[in-house]
């Protein structure tokens, strides 16, 4: 398989606290979504670059978990992560401390241990999962709904 790319860009206009921007992506999927200060630091509609990386992660993680329950031969009915990333404050700006993991699963024959054992294991080899690795703590949470 070749190697996938994929692109997104952000444009911005103004200074941190008045100022206003755009992010789009190579599918269209995201087209001019407008982002601001008050999307990212209160709650004004629109997105912001921390729900997108919580949107990647938890869409990243459950593919990575279905492949491996599959393999294992346990192919999940359903499989549901909430992804919570958290930015704290630290030094003169922030940092992205902590992304937390809750997945919910409707899979046949494995129980709880097996299914908590592979969310765990999800989380180690998820693509996006590695890059933070190191950087922010990975939590998870695995309840199995069978």
């Amino acid at each position: 398989m070749a190697n996938i790319e994929r692109k997104a860009n952000a444009r911005w206009s103004g200074d941190l606290r008045t100022g206003k921007g755009t992010l789009s992506t190579g599918s269209g999927v995201l087209q001019e979504q407008a982002y601001s200060f008050k999307t990212r630091f209160e709650d004004a509609p629109g997105t912001n670059p921390e729900e997108l990386l919580a949107a990647a992660h938890s869409g990243c993680f459950t593919m990575q978990l279905s492949a491996m329950l599959a393999q294992d031969g346990h192919p999940a009915r359903l499989l549901a992560t909430d992804a919570t990333c958290v930015m704290e404050p630290a030094g003169a700006g922030f940092k992205i401390t902590k992304m937390k993991l809750m997945v919910r699963g409707a899979v046949d024959g494995i129980d709880q241990a097996g299914f908590e054992a592979a969310v765990s294991k999800a989380a180690e080899l998820c693509p996006l999962s590695q890059i933070m690795q190191g950087n922010v703590q990975i939590e998870h949470e695995a309840v199995l709904e069978n």
